[in-house]
């Protein structure tokens, strides 16, 4: 046995002492334990931290968010963290009730014990700026090797921002992965984070967000722009403007942004930003925006551009005749289409199936969920798919208006022995 797979269960202190049996035991070599949402106390994590003790060296992953684990838990667990034997290398304790002293604890025991460590959750806790001062006294460590660090949720405001960003800046080249949603960061905490972001050495690929300082960030990203793969920016009030920061930095050519994902206006400037750079995105997250057709226009003239590369686009508004047009000039490369909630209706379908029947056309994802597709829209769907079946793999058709007659039309593709579709909604 590598692996234990037992999380949503009731097991209680109880249940968690009668594994430590288990735990303790010489011969166990289980690598990786799953006990989230188990009602665990301070007493189950006592329990398991003595077990894990005593046989430390072969768990490598540990999973124990949504227990209440308090502070008090934390300790015991951490008495195993600063074990030399220990080799854990992802501790999941979110969602576990941990305040300042259980951060200072995990911090203490980690500093003592530090090279094993890849990836450490910790989000929805009540860190606080006082509890991320403990734990950037980790991440400044030389020997500190983490490289995902969840934080989100944890009411970390300015203060606790500067000196994240400080610390990381002791320590930048590890660090992949930096989650910090849902937190009061304002403007001057993500001028604190740009300062990071604007060393050589910071090799962050994954940064998820939720505050203003649009400015801040894209100086900071133009300056080091390379190494930054995935962006998630939603539910900002970025606006035009803010946007229009963001794009300076898309429009450079040694911006190598795969994954961006936005929630504001400033199409326009997106638009022309990747067309001047337009070779390295792979996905495009624009759903929620009240872009209109106007807007999905000045994006066409992206997707038209043969250097795009766009796999994965989604859009939440009008402009189906734009869009399909655009692609119609440069199918070959988009592989996921997600449209769903849209006023589409039969006619818009109509638009997209001058794309689907392209022979060029290689999409293998297409959502359409509750669009106001009738019998006309699915025959038109069906027709199209059928002159070019063998690409399309998943296909997500939930909340349209297809009755029975539509349903009939999709049916004739399927019984088409070109047609690979995997699944269908």
């Amino acid at each position: 046995m590598r692996e234990l797979q037992l999380s949503g269960n009731v097991a209680g202190d109880s249940g968690v002492k009668h594994l430590s049996s288990l735990l303790e035991d010489p011969n166990c070599k289980l690598e990786k334990l799953d006990l989230s949402d188990c009602s665990i106390g301070e007493e189950g994590f006592r329990a398991l931290a003595s077990a894990l003790r005593s046989n430390p060296s072969h768990m490598r992953e540990l999973q124990l968010w949504g227990n209440v684990a308090g502070d008090s838990g934390v300790k015991h667990l951490s008495s195993l963290l600063e074990d030399p034997n220990c080799k854990l290398e992802k501790l999941h304790l979110s969602d576990c009730s941990i305040r300042e002293e259980g951060f200072r604890a995990l911090a203490t025991a980690l500093r003592s014990n530090p090279s094993h460590m890849r990836e450490l959750q910790l989000w929805g806790n009540e860190a606080g700026d006082s509890g991320v001062k403990h734990l950037s006294s980790l991440l400044e460590d030389p020997n500190c090797k983490l490289e995902k660090l969840h934080l989100s949720g944890c009411s970390i405001r300015e203060e606790g921002f500067r000196a994240l960003a400080s610390a990381l800046r002791s320590n930048p080249s590890h660090m992949r992965e930096l989650q910090l949603r849902w937190n009061e960061a304002g403007d001057s905490g993500v001028k604190h984070l740009s300062s990071l972001l604007g060393d050589p050495n910071c090799k962050l690929e994954k940064l998820h967000i939720r505050e203003e300082g649009f400015r801040g960030l894209a100086s900071a990203l133009r300056s080091n722009p390379s190494h930054m793969r995935e962006l998630q920016l939603s539910y900002n009030e970025a606006g035009d403007s803010g946007v229009k920061h963001l794009s300076s930095l898309l429009e450079d050519p040694n911006c190598k942004l795969k994954k961006l994902y936005i929630r504001e206006e400033g199409f326009r400037a997106l638009a022309s930003a990747l067309r001047s750079n337009p070779s390295h995105m792979r996905e495009l997250q624009l759903s929620y925006n009240e872009a209109g057709d106007s807007g999905v226009k000045h994006l066409s003239s992206l997707l038209e551009d043969p250097n795009c590369k766009l796999e994965k686009l989604d859009i939440g508004e009008e402009g189906f005749r734009a869009l399909a047009s655009a692609l119609r000039s440069n199918p070959s490369h988009m592989r996921e289409l997600q449209l769903s909630n849209n006023e589409a209706g039969d006619s818009g379908v109509m638009h997209l199936c001058s794309l689907l029947e392209d022979p060029n056309c290689k999409l293998e994802k297409l959502h359409l969920l509750g669009c106001s597709i009738g019998e006309e829209g699915f025959r038109a769907l069906a027709s199209a798919l059928r002159s070019n079946p063998s690409h399309m793999r998943e296909l997500q058709l939930s909340g349209n208006e297809a009755g029975d007659s539509g349903v009939k039309h999709l049916s004739s593709l399927l019984e088409d022995p070109n047609c690979k579709l995997e699944k269908l909604e």
